[in-house]
């Protein structure tokens, strides 16, 4: 886990829901969030930035719970003036854009942020966090070396922690997320001997490897975990197994109620249901504090 810090975000317009600048003390980069909707506002602010950067798009599929991701970079205003008419990319709602201050920065130093932004989000769309839409993979064709490769790993990991404030967790490190205390693991069972296992960590309610879930949808299932569920059907984060699926990697719900309708197929209060080693529930040690 990293030492505290600060972040400062302007609003030029000042408005806390339109064109959105990020800085770290000591960065040497500037990351900028914008609606689709405000393209306008930020394309005028952009026109000033004449640095090629990287860039992600983020939006949503009508039979998806999972982000939809793209991956570019280039000249930011150009770029996303060809995206924002582009028809094969309708998706994205929202953008982030990442330049630098620092003169230095060569085609190569752009290429090796959009190829490890890439390697990222693909790993993130094996583990059912995401739609990762690149139709190719990026090619590193001046790699780095020696200063410039610490130097960018460095400001990867200041674009990292700015994506995940923005709103877009896949970028996060996965092996900052501490083990659960022994108090933070709950289970939930269901019928035919159905047991699942999650912990309460830092990047939300994870459901653990191997545990299992019923087969079938009930008709009293949300529609928002009818559509996970199906999403992780399909990403092979839940296979079936016998009478069951079977979870074969721990998975990060949102919150412990949309966990427990995904698992057992149906509308389930997940406060009451999850119960820890002794028998107590989300909202019973809730009460106890």
């Amino acid at each position: 886990m990293r030492d505290a810090y600060s972040v400062e975000i302007q609003l030029p317009k000042g408005d806390p829901n339109g064109l959105r600048i990020f800085k770290l003390p000591g960065w040497t980069g500037t990351g900028v969030k914008f609606a689709r909707t405000g393209f306008q506002e930020a394309s005028d602010y952009l026109k000033g930035v004449s640095q090629a950067g990287v860039y992600v798009l983020v939006g949503s599929k009508a039979d998806s719970e999972l982000p939809v991701v793209y991956i570019g970079e280039g000249i930011p205003v150009k770029r996303l003036n060809e995206h924002n008419r582009d028809r094969d990319k309708d998706f994205w709602e929202w953008a982030a854009v990442f330049t630098s201050i620092d003169e230095r920065w060569t085609k190569a130093h752009i290429q090796h942020l959009e190829s490890r932004l890439y390697e990222i989000a693909e790993i993130a769309d094996d583990q059912g966090l995401c739609h990762l839409v690149n139709r190719q993979k990026p090619q590193l064709l001046h790699p780095l070396a020696g200063s410039d490769l610490f130097y960018m790993k460095a400001f990867l990991n200041c674009m990292r922690d700015i994506i995940s404030l923005m709103g877009l967790a896949i970028f996060e490190d996965a092996k900052s997320d501490a083990k659960a205390l022994p108090e933070n693991r709950f289970s939930l069972k269901g019928p035919k001997g159905m047991v699942a296992n999650a912990e309460e960590r830092a990047n939300g309610f994870v459901v653990l490897e191997n545990s299992t879930a019923v087969l079938g949808d009930q008709r009293t299932i949300p529609n928002k975990a009818k559509v996970l569920r199906a999403d992780l059907i399909a990403k092979k984060i839940m296979e079936k197994s016998g009478e069951f699926y079977v979870f074969k990697k721990d998975y990060p719900f949102s919150t412990p109620s949309l966990a427990a309708s995904v698992i057992r197929g149906s509308s389930v209060n997940g406060r009451i249901e999850w119960k820890n080693s002794e028998g107590k529930s989300l909202n019973d040690l809730a009460n106890d504090q």
